[in-house]
């Protein structure tokens, strides 16, 4: 009965999905619909929740943030803020709002007013209020707030006037504009909220998301799809090109490649590094690349013993063998990480040198560290494609052989996406393969973000915290100078390096395959997947 049971499964699975796939094209010849054929599924749509790429892409559609990025690049330009005054001190930002703007409907929500300063400060206070009554019904976590210490940073949030919003701040921030374009600043409803508050469903803001962007969200189907309508009552009607946004999600980065082929999708993302040359000799397809804004790096949980010890540490990173790693891994599309950023990035130390590749000397620091031959230990493996690390399947066990020859017994250990990210955030492994693509072109989104004691049981898998080291990068956010940033950053970065907390292991080249008959798709420096503007003519 069970057998026959999971093949019902699996069978009505193929057929589900060769109906979609039907559906989806019979679709797209009568509307302009568009598939994107994603790697993951979205934990949610509450971006202020989230940091990775996965759910950062599933919200982009549809929400703006006061700022934003420029598409394809990293300067900042107006979003639902028109324009902003900086105070001479630094402390104080006015954002003059955009008027006119509509809030999407579903089924339970309607609006009945236009995007105004209520918004604005609806989406900061329950951030910043752990008593703020949204919170309390729903309480979550903002780990990218948090860990970039916008939350002890920002004094209050005030409205001057139904369009005007005053932001202040407790300390000078040098990257405050570029910080509050990330998705986490996503602008949500003020009367959206309290509608579900009334109704006692706070969680449907996270499951059922409203938002002011190019796209309305229509469904979501775990591991199988996210529809997605073209908002026809944008504020930028130029940007909204497609009737229908599609993102198909498919794990597998050969089973991507050979939709975007047979035209069942038009955009796809991290193809294996082995698929690069038949994409670009593919006349029906275009490849977009680009020099990867990522980092591919090894993270000791220093809270498990024995990666307390600094020797044990030592041994482990000086027992990887990069370059097999670069061969095998990358594929030619990757360049050996020395630093704890890429060197793409200002204030980057080229001074840096990594330690000799050396089991023997590893073996010795072991030894004296009291480390036993056959101590067991657990390395974590992402289960996905991510740019900075095109398979960590085969990384791991790689890492495995590496450190098998220094005397440790490594067991390899993977989960569902979401799931790896929650475990690893909670510091439950000892060892894990991560990585990281930037997210606004200004240091500390990779020093502050990542390595900071703020960001633990955010993005600092590590679990470290060196009060000289933190000393350094909040002297850092608070000068507005360059240079003066520069020095201090690089001390960062010298200290980082003598406490091996991270194995800074590869950066690696993106490319982007899409249909030859997309326009107005560009590969973003953050590694973001940005549908508004993007037209597909079949």
């Amino acid at each position: 009965m069970c057998i026959r049971d999971s093949h019902t499964t699996v069978l009505s699975a193929i057929f589900g999905t060769s109906l979609l796939a039907v559906a989806t094209m019979g679709q797209a010849a009568e509307k302009k619909s568009l598939v994107f054929c994603s790697e993951g599924s979205p934990a949610g749509f509450d971006t202020a929740q989230y940091t990775t790429a996965t759910d950062n892409d599933a919200a982009e559609p549809l929400y703006n943030r006061l700022v934003e990025f420029e598409k394809g690049a990293t300067d900042v330009v107006p979003g639902l803020a028109t324009k902003w005054d900086i105070s001479e001190d630094g402390l104080t930002y006015t954002f003059h709002l955009r008027e006119g703007v509509k809030f999407h409907s579903n089924k339970e929500f309607k609006p009945t007013r236009d995007f105004n300063a209520d918004d604005v400060l609806f989406t900061f206070n329950r951030m910043l209020d752990p008593e703020y009554p949204f919170r309390k019904a729903y309480p979550t976590e903002f780990p990218y707030f948090n860990g970039m210490s916008l939350n002890k940073n920002i004094a209050k949030v005030e409205k001057t006037g139904p369009y005007t919003v005053v932001m202040t701040l407790n300390t000078v921030d040098a990257a405050f504009v570029q910080n509050i374009a990330m998705s986490f600043a996503s602008i949500l409803s003020a009367e959206y909220a309290e509608q579900l508050l009334k109704q006692g469903k706070p969680s449907d803001i996270n499951q059922k998301p409203i938002g002011t962007g190019p796209f309305v969200f229509q469904r979501y189907q775990k591991d199988s799809q996210i529809r997605y309508v073209g908002n026809k009552q944008y504020w930028d009607p130029s940007r909204v090109k497609l009737d229908q946004l599609i993102f198909a999600i498919n794990t597998d980065a050969s089973v991507r490649v050979q939709k975007l082929k047979a035209g069942e999708c038009q955009v796809t993302l991290h193809p294996r590094p082995a698929d690069v040359d038949a994409l670009k000799a593919d006349p029906n397809l275009q490849l977009l690349t680009k020099p990867g804004f990522n980092l591919g790096y090894i993270a000791y949980n220093v809270r498990h013993k024995p990666f307390d010890q600094l020797e044990v540490r030592q041994a482990l990173d000086m027992a990887v063998n990069k370059q097999s790693i670069l061969n095998a891994v990358y594929q030619g599309a990757g360049q050996l990480a020395v630093n704890a950023m890429p060197p793409t990035q200002w204030s980057y130390d080229d001074s840096i040198k990594d330690a000799a590749y050396n089991p023997e000397k590893a073996k010795q620091l072991l030894k004296a560290a009291g480390v036993k031959e056959g101590t067991e230990i657990t390395l974590w493996a992402m289960p996905v494609q991510r740019p900075y690390n095109p398979n960590a399947k085969l990384m791991a066990e790689m890492l495995q052989s590496d450190w098998a020859k220094i005397g440790l017994k490594v067991k390899i250990v993977s989960y569902e996406w979401g799931e790896y990210i929650k475990r690893t955030k909670n510091g439950e492994h000892d060892i894990s393969l991560i990585g990281w693509t930037g997210d606004n072109g200004d240091p500390d989104n990779w020093l502050g973000t990542l390595y900071s004691c703020d960001a633990i049981g955010g993005n600092n898998y590590s679990m470290w915290c060196d009060p000289a080291y933190d000393k350094l990068i909040k002297q850092a956010k608070v000068v507005t100078d360059r240079e003066q940033r520069t020095v201090l950053y690089k001390q960062a970065q010298q200290l980082l390096k003598q406490q091996v907390p991270i194995t800074p292991v590869a950066h690696s080249t993106v490319n982007q395959p899409l249909s030859a008959k997309v326009e107005g798709f560009k590969v973003s420096p953050f590694g973001r997947n940005v549908f508004s503007g993007v037209s597909f003519n079949p």
